[in-house]
């Protein structure tokens, strides 16, 4: 294929998932030019990865998966621009940072990552190209707004599996307890090399195929799949579209400041996850104080003292899904809310829907 060189230089790529497959995808899109990566993980290189992940070493072994990548990029290509995110894609991505994408590639290794992606793409009017690999076997397939859709793509179960989610080494664990071969550096690099060729493509304006690749390494079997999803009722399908730039406030100013901002005339924040004040316990009603997003809330029982021999479950929230002029807690900031660094927010003015960058 004919690639535009000085398209690939001045392109930028999300990459989610710093794995086995993520390692292919980000050596595989160095090497062909591309200098300008955000790349997003949670996870710790452990010694397992060791043998598929060809960026990683023996002295890596602890530290964070998005650093190691990052020095091991610059290795191979000193002009890359990295920057890294430590964190969930779901929680921690700012929409804004995926709007300057020009395709974003998931690498991960559950449905509900997947579906994140989806969304966050959609929202940013943005391509992404996915892959799944396991032991022997994996895919590769490009997501188009208006062609494609991940959530489309999800049978009536795969829908109630979203909340399943388990980290590469998890998986891997689980596999050789049971007595199955862990995914292989093999599987992982032909997958990968699918996706950077995909995302390649889009960065260039090149056409991608509505297809899905699938290859079975233990028949050397290879197929390629029609793969068209796309229902108009989908509520993933919204593009947040137009943007406009907070001027006066900002993701550490208090909430109430954004409310109070007479150039936004904003009646209300409307937040992408609740943030819980309060639990109590459904047994013995007993109120305890939170004050996080209903994310880290399962990690605040767990952690305490005294609560941590319940489970989740056991506990009602007491959660906003909106803050207003009358919300009680005006001091408190966008971050401590769980709005991500360089994100874009919803708010209701007047029955009107506007997006504010923050």
């Amino acid at each position: 294929m004919d690639i535009d060189n000085d398209k690939l230089r001045q392109g930028h790529v999300m990459v989610v998932g710093c794995g086995a497959l993520g390692n292919e995808v980000l050596k595989n899109l160095v090497l062909m030019g591309v200098c300008h990566f955000t790349i997003v993980d949670f996870d710790y290189v452990e010694k397992s990865n060791l043998t598929r992940s060809i960026l990683f070493r023996k002295n890596d072994v602890g530290k964070r998966k998005v650093d190691v990548a990052k020095s091991r990029m610059e290795e191979l290509n000193p002009e890359v621009e990295v920057r890294t995110i430590f964190g969930d894609v779901a929680y921690d991505v700012g929409l804004a940072v995926a709007r300057q994408m020009d395709v974003i590639v998931g690498c991960v290794d559950s449905r509900w990552a997947r579906y994140t992606i989806q969304r966050i793409a959609l929202r940013a009017g943005k391509t992404w190209v996915d892959g799944g690999i396991i032991e022997l076997e994996g895919t590769a397939r490009v997501f188009k707004p208006g062609k494609n859709c991940y959530a489309c793509s999800l049978g009536t179960n795969g829908l109630e599996e979203l909340q399943k989610r388990m980290p590469c080494s998890g998986v891997i664990r689980r596999k050789e307890l049971a007595g199955h071969a862990p995914t292989t550096p093999v599987i992982a690099s032909i997958i990968g090399a699918v996706e950077a060729q995909e995302a390649v493509k889009v960065m260039t304006g090149m056409p991608t195929a509505e297809k899905m690749f699938y290859y079975e390494g233990e028949h050397l079997t290879a197929r390629i799949i029609d793969h068209r999803a796309w229902d108009d009722d989908c509520p993933l399908h919204e593009e947040w579209t137009p943007v406009e730039k907070a001027t006066a406030t900002g993701i550490d100013s208090p909430v109430r400041d954004l409310l109070n901002d007479t150039g936004l005339q904003a009646d209300e924040i409307v937040l992408n996850e609740p943030f819980v004040d309060y639990i109590v316990d459904r047994e013995t009603g007993k109120r305890t104080e939170v004050m996080l997003p209903a994310h880290l809330v399962e990690d605040f029982v767990e952690r305490h003292p005294t609560l941590r021999f319940k489970p989740l479950g056991a506990f009602h929230q007491h959660e906003y899904r909106t803050v207003g002029k009358l919300f009680p807690f005006g001091d408190l900031t966008l971050r401590q809310l769980g709005v991500p660094a360089d994100d874009i927010i919803r708010i209701r003015t007047d029955n009107n829907i506007r997006y504010i960058e923050i």
